[in-house]
This record gives C-alpha cells, structure tokens and sequence, in this order.
C-alpha cells in the first residue's frame, strides 16, 4: 500500500483502493509494453502493494511471483497481460468461480469480453460460494506455499463450499488481514507466532494503532482469538495447539474459539469444521423450508386462492403479473402453519430457529420477526414494557410510533429535546445532560420509581450516533434497573462494522455486560463514590461521567431495527432485539404485544427475506458494510471538491451537524484536511454525537432547490430516487446495495444541474441573478426557527410531577374522537393571533407531523404557542399529517371536557 494509507479515507477505501491500484498497475505494465512507461514506475507501483496483497489469497503468490519474472526478463507484453488477468479477475470476482484464474500458464484467462463481465443471476446453481480462510503459523514463509497445497488437497466436490487458505506469520498480519479482507470468514491459529510483522507498511500502523493493538506480554493465540471476535465477532476460530489441549478448551477466555485440536492431527476433521462452520451461518432455516414446500404438489383448501399460482396463470386477464414475479412467488404462498411453514405468531419450528439464528448474529440474547415494520417493532416493544401511568423519557423527535404507542398504552411521556439545527430545519440528538437533567428532576419529585423506559433514536434520520454506552452507564448510575429502547431502523447494518457497533444497542449492550462481570467495575465505582460524596447535588452530577453500582445494574436493553432499510430483506421487514437480564418478567407481555399487533396472515417471502438477511449479513456483511463506507467517502469527495458541483451544493461535514461542545475530540469531518484514521476512531470513542459516514445531508438551497423540488426533479427527470428532504436539503443514503456505477450517475446529473443553473444565470440577466439570489436567501436564510415541545394542558397533567413537563396524552387524544368538546381554529387569520394573546388557551387534539420535518410539532393535549404557530405558518411542505389546511387546527376544548365529565 502507498503511504497514503494513513488517512482516513485511504483505509476506508481500501477495498475499492486495492482494485484501483492493480488497474494503475495494468496501465502502467501496459504503457511500458508500448514503449510510454518506464519499467521502474511499474515497479515501485506493485512494491507498494505488495504488503498488503499478502491478505488476500488472490492472485497468490504464484501469480505475483510469475508477474514479477516476467519483469525481471523484461518481458513487457507477458507482464501486461498477466497484470491486467490479475486487475479483471479482482474487478469481476471471476477467481471464485473459475479454476484456471489461477493458472500462472493459462494465457487466455482474463482475455476475454466474458471474462470482465460479472455472473449473470441465473449462473448461481451451478457455482459453489467461495470464501477465505486465515491461518496464523509460525512456520517459515517458504513452507506456506506447501502447507497451502496440502490445504487445498483436502478439497472434495461434495463439499458444500469452496474456499483458499490465506496464510500470515504474526499477531499484527493477522489481525490486519481480518480488517482488511472480508472474505476472510474463518480463521485457524496455530501457537507460536510472533506479534511483529516481518514487513513495516503503513497499512500495519494505520490499522492496528487506532484499534489498540500493541505489543505486551500476552501474545497467545487465544489473545488473538479475542481480539479478532473485537472487530469480526461474526468470524468462526479455530485453534491448533501441542500443548495441553484439554486445558486450554476448558478455559473461560477460549470463549472465542469454536474447537480446538491437537496440532494438526486431524487435517481433514479440520476442514470438515470449517465448512460446518459456514454451514452454521448459511443455514437458512424458514427459506430452506420454504423452498422445498414450493417444490411439493400441493393441494390448498384454505382462503388463499394466489397460492400456487393457478388463479394467475390460468386467467387471460392477470396472468401479466405471474410473468412478471415468477412462478416460485405463488408456489412458495401459503396460509399454512404446518409443514414446516410455522406460525409468526407462536413459533415453535423454523420460524423459531431463524429467530435464534438473527440473535447469535446480532448479538441479542432474543430477537421477534415483524412483518409490518419497525413502526410495529416499536409499538410491540412499548406496549410490552409500558402500562398506564408509567413514565417514559423519550425524544420529542422520534418516529410517530413511538408517540402512538404511548397513547396505545395510558403511559405518559416525558419529551425531551434534541438539539436543533436551525439553519437546515432539522433536529440533531438529544444531549445527555438534557436526559440526566430529566431524570434527576423525576428523583427530586420522588417519582423516579414511575420512570420505566428511555425511549431514543439512534442513528437519527440524520446519522447522528449516540454514544450508547455512555448514555446507558449514566442513567444506570441514576436508576440501576432503567429500561432502554433504542429505535434503530435505520442503522441494522451498524452491527457488521467494528467501528460503528459500538453505538449500537446490542454492540455497548454487550461491552457493558462485559465490564459488570470485570472486578475492576466495582472498585471504579467505589472510587467515583468517594470522590462525589454521600449526597452529590445535582449539579457535581451533571458535570461528572457517572459510573454506575455494578452490583445494583439491571442491564435491560431492546433494539428495533428496519431490517429491510439497510440489508438485504423486503419492505416492512424488521427485527425486534432483545438483550435483558429481566426479559422472563416481560415475556408474557411481549406475546400479547405480538399477538395484538402481527397480522393472522404474515407474508411468507417476507420472513424468507430477514431469515436470508441474517445469512448474508453474517457471512458478508463486513464487505458489504465497509463497501457503503466507501461509496459515501466517494461521494462526499466527488461533490466537495468538484470545482463546479460545489459551487451550488455540498455534503455536511461532522463540524456542520454536530456541535463542537458534542464532538469532545475535534474531529471535522472524515475528509477533512489532517483527518486520519486515528482520528475518526478517536471520535467514534470519544465523542458524545457521532457521525454516521453513510448518511450524506446534501445541501440544495444553495442552488435554489428547496429539498421536496429536488427529491422531485432527481426522480422524474433523472431516475435517482432519494428518501428524506428538508426545507434546503436532501438526504443520500449510501447501502449495500450501492456501486460506483450510481456515484459516476449521481456526479454526471449533478453536474448536467449545475451546467443548467450556470447557463441560466448567463443567459436570464440580471434580473435572473437577483430572482435566483432572493431564492437562495429564502431557503437558506429566511428559515424558521425549530419548535421545543411546550407542555401539556393542566387538564392532562393532574398526575403529573410539580416541575416534570410528563402527561397523560392517551386521554386527550380520545377527547378527540368526541366532536362536541372540539373546534376548529384556521391557522392563518385574527382568531389564531386572538387566542395567542388573550386565550382561551389553544390545546392540540390530535399529532401533526409536517414531511419534512416528520416528527409531531403539536402532540394530543399540547398547549400551542406562538413558536409552534410561526412555524407552521412558514412551512410550505405539501405533506402535513394531522392538519386540514381547509378548516384549521383541531383542537380540544378543555371547559367542555370538564363540564361533560361532570354530567
């Protein structure tokens, strides 16, 4: 790898980077073949990756070996055809289904037009997936070609799936090879490596300082197993050993490892374990079923006349859509719970077991199929943790389900504010001090024993991380038995990335559980006792970062994700994760939760499609996460320093989104001038708010769109289609899904917009130029300020604290549903102004939640204010859920409440 290494992006888009750098090689080899190049630039091209080649078992050490023979014999042309070979097999991934890809002497490999086009989708049957395999040895680099022949001597054509053995010499090879290589799936140690590489590249420090990695006196293998499992917990490890075998499997911190065997007696049992392994994670229970139930002749006598296909393909009129989804979609439906179909509803066969297959993948000690979205997941999961009368602290902004389970369930939230972002009308995350301020406020009213959940969502629409653990220590400090629901629908995919699990729910779940079982925990905890005192005042514990009683914790945590936003289900396809020491006391409550709100009648492809999720995440997601990665640095480059594009729009940085008093280390933003690896580590750690890199905010008031016109104009004139917007910007979401092929079609339209603009402005005159500058001023100026929750009316509040803002919003809504205690009040007019000054008091009766922004401005039972009302008077959002523009606001009439209740 090229120096260069050390920044950020550089490690961050190592994987596109490494194809990048072989094509490099090619137009180098080739520029020499024709007398253009010098053979000293090609050298010094593949000097500097050749470290890192040493990770990936493509092209080996026999390719390189031939390619740089054919260098030294000053073989141009041979050079430049095996370097381009080499560049296509990495571009098309042709080696994992091709043989002679290997081959040093098969000349016409790579050569061809087929040879740079990647599998069509109906070669899959007859390909075997194919994946790496890491061994660590002590072994002298000139055995491991003969060890790596006696690897693959073990291959045999019943073997479900193939795979090359990729081989390294030390605890930092193998450690950065893991980080590195993503097809690495398996990793097998032998005792006795040393822990210094024996090449000093960049690429070794740039991964290994960052993570903390460092040389010390335990460098046993079974140190390596833990800290591989750190960053890849999804890896299978084996361990070879001449010692004492029997000790070692017995041992608590072997943990990590799946098997261990004694030395290398048993080669063969070896890589039957490998294969099991894979075996393991790709097992697919309910689709596997699925797909054999498809293959039976069934008869069906039950209310579901789609199924198997005979009502669409024998009518003349809807037969169109067979040939348009396919014939297994209509034999693979069923009403059925039998057969190995299962019931979402009670699981007790496969849909069960694909249950427990997601939480060993997502870290969860239970996780429940959805079928209808994490809006269900979250109403599932209130419903079950909260009854009428508890407290809940929950962000104002969060998803309207949220706020509709609250009502659902009588309980009375406590809103809490995120911090605001005024200029791009959007709200941020809700500061910790805010939450501990809540929660100390509940102890001073001796109320803090209501308080049953904090309710956050994480990552924000935005991208905007909390750091979860320290969120979940610093409440447990204040109430040890709290209950968190973290809404992560759109960040599933967070938990396949080493440097974004740790802000997820199950990801500092999980480093929490570990530092309540470390004797450490008590003894920091006795210390910061000391140091506060007796009785702290509220203030000395707002300023400290509090360590909670590990004796006292009840670590009781639950994560929604939207399964089908970041992975590969289909839409409405989410998981509910649990991770809770006191789930037994809820279990019951959850099943009702189920049963209240899963339809009777769920989508089979639906679960198929989270059960398949699960597989691939498993077994690729770490690519595929770091790809999402890499495509959003692409972007946010490709726009940023474009000398025309940036002219009229930019991507955010960190520094723009977040607040410097929430980024405690400093940090900007990924690709800011200085910005390292080390750095975004650093503030991945550190920071209070953190920056999710795939979340791209693109500003586009600057080139006088507002965000609803842009969405619109990407999608009808461009085919690019987006999904949030703001009042000046739009939201780009980079998936596993992306390639660079959408980056070159997103800079082209964005530069074809911006050509248009350019000529615009030249051709309109000045007049043009003041119409066009007067709408940039509006969007980007002329913003109106962001709405705080006010409170409740006193009518919903007579349960509620003295000086805590929480209410019983369940009633008010109801009041609602009675039209004689309501009214209508037109936003714009002398009655509204009236009502502001003099009163009556204005009291929402129901939510309204304008797209953009799309959380509730006015809850049922909300007391409406003057800055809820100038907000809404300058929306011009055509999208206002909740608001009849033609009769005003609907509103709740507390005299007559009252009065009726009396009668």
């Amino acid at each position: 790898m090229p120096s260069k290494t050390a920044q950020v992006d550089q490690f961050l888009l190592i994987h596109s980077a490494r194809a990048d750098n072989w094509r490099e090689i090619t137009t180098l080899a080739e520029a020499w073949a024709a007398n253009r190049g010098a053979r000293a630039a090609l050298e010094a091209a593949i000097s500097a990756v050749a470290p890192a080649e040493e990770y990936y078992a493509y092209p080996g050490r026999g390719l390189l070996m031939a390619l740089a023979e054919r260098i030294a014999t000053n073989d141009a042309g041979g050079a430049a055809r095996l370097a381009r070979r080499i560049s296509n097999g990495l571009l098309t991934h042709s080696y994992r289904g091709r043989q002679s890809e290997w081959d040093v002497h098969d000349e016409m490999s790579g050569t061809e037009v087929t040879d740079i086009m990647p599998p069509g989708t109906g070669e899959a049957n007859g390909r075997r997936p194919y994946f790496e395999v890491l061994f660590v040895n002590s072994q002298p680099a000139a055995r491991w070609e003969t060890f790596a022949a006696e690897i693959r001597r073990l291959r045999r054509p019943e073997d479900g799936f193939i795979y090359e053995p990729v081989l390294v010499g030390s605890f930092e090879d193998a450690f950065c090879a893991a980080a590195l290589n993503p097809d690495i799936i398996a990793v097998v140690l032998a005792e006795g490596f040393p822990y210094r590489s024996r090449h000093d590249a960049p690429v070794l420090r740039s991964v290994l300082d960052p993570l903390g990695e460092t040389d010390g006196p335990d460098m046993s293998a079974l140190r390596l197993a833990r800290s591989l499992k750190r960053i890849r917990p999804e890896l299978d490890v084996y361990l070879l050993s001449d010692r004492q075998v029997e000790k070692i499997a017995g041992d608590p911190t072997a943990d990590s490892v799946r098997r261990v065997f004694y030395a290398v007696e048993e080669p063969l049992e070896m890589h039957l374990a490998i294969l099991e392994g894979v075996q393991a994670r790709y097992e697919t229970p309910f689709f596997d079923n699925l797909k054999k139930y498809a293959r039976r002749p069934i008869g069906t006598f039950h209310a579901l006349p789609i199924a198997r296909g005979k009502s669409v393909f024998k009518s003349d009129w809807i037969r169109d859509m067979g040939e348009f989804y396919g014939l297994n979609l209509f034999l693979a439906e069923s009403s059925a719970t039998t057969g190995g179909l299962d019931s979402l509803l009670e699981p007790t066969g496969t849909i069960k077991r694909s249950q427990e297959l997601a939480a060993r993948a997502f870290g969860a000690d239970h996780v429940f199929f959805v079928t209808n979205g994490t809006s269900t997941s979250n109403k599932m999961a209130v419903q079950a943790l909260l009854a009428p009368g508890d407290i809940a602290v929950v962000d104002r902004n969060c998803h309207k389900s949220h706020h509709y389970g609250m009502v659902l369930t009588g309980a009375q939230p406590y809103y809490v504010e995120a911090f605001p972002m005024t200029e791009y009308s959007m709200y941020g995350a809700v500061p910790l001090s805010t939450i501990k301020q809540a929660l100390l406020a509940l102890r001073a009213e001796g109320r803090l024993d209501r308080l049953k959940l904090l309710d956050l969502t994480n990552c924000t629409f935005d991208g905007h991380m909390y750091n979860v653990r320290r969120v979940m220590e610093e409440c447990l400090a204040i109430k040890p038995d709290l209950i968190f629901l973290w809404d992560e629908a759109w960040s599933g995919f967070a938990r396949f990335s080493p440097f974004l699990r740790p802000r997820t729910a199950m990801g500092a779940a999980a480093d929490i559980e570990d530092w309540l079982h470390d004797p450490a925990s008590v003894s920091a905890y006795e210390k910061q006792r000391a140091d506060l005192g007796d009785d702290p005042s509220d203030e000395a514990l707002l300023k400290a970062r509090l360590i909670p009683d590990p004796r006292l914790v009840r670590l009781r945590v639950y994560q929604t994700n939207s399964t089908h936003k970041s992975m590969s289900a289909i839409r409405q396809g989410s998981m509910l994760l649990v991770k809770d020491v006191d789930f037994h006391t809820v279990e019951a409550q959850f099943h009702e939760a189920v049963f209240t709100h899963a339809s009777t009648s769920p989508n089979q492809q639906l679960i198929a499609s989270l059960d398949v999720a699960r597989r691939q995440m498993e077994l690729d997601g770490y690519g595929l996460v770091m790809n999402a990665i890499e495509i959003a640095l692409k972007i946010r480059r490709a726009i940023n320093e474009h000398p025309l594009i940036s002219k009229y729009f930019r991507v955010l940085g960190a520094d723009e989104m977040i607040p410097a008093e929430y980024r405690q280390s400093g940090f900007k933003d990924y690709l800011a001038p200085g910005a390292t690896w080390a750095t975004a580590v650093k503030a991945m750690k550190e920071d209070e708010f953190y920056l999710d890199p795939t979340r791209m905010t693109l500003v586009c008031g600057t080139a006088g769109f507002d965000g609803t016109q842009f969405k619109g104009l990407l999608a009808n004139e461009y085919d690019i289609q987006l999904n949030k917007t703001s009042r000046n910007s739009v939201l780009l979401q980079s998936n596993i899904n992306n390639t660079r092929s959408d980056i070159a079609h997103l800079v082209r339209v964005l530069v074809e917009i911006c050509n248009d603009i350019e000529k615009r402005l030249v051709n309109g005159g000045e007049a043009e130029r003041a119409a066009f500058a007067a709408r940039v001023k509006s969007l980007m100026t002329d913003v109106p300020d962001l709405p705080n929750f006010s409170h409740f009316h006193e009518m919903y509040r007579g349960d509620a604290g003295r000086t805590t803002p929480e209410g019983d919003m369940r009633a008010a809504f109801f009041n609602a549903y009675d039209a004689s205690v309501c009214e209508y009040v037109p936003l714009i007019g002398a009655e509204c102004d009236r009502r502001l000054k003099e009163g009556p008091e204005m009291v929402s009766a129901n939510f309204v939640i304008p797209y953009p922004p799309g959380f509730p401005i006015m809850v049922p039972g909300q007391v409406l204010t003057q800055e809820t009302i100038d907000f809404m008077r300058k929306l011009d959002v055509k999208e206002i859920h909740g608001y009849e523009k033609a009769r005003g606001l609907k509103l709740v009439k507390p005299d007559a409440v009252a009065a009726k209740a009396k009668r």
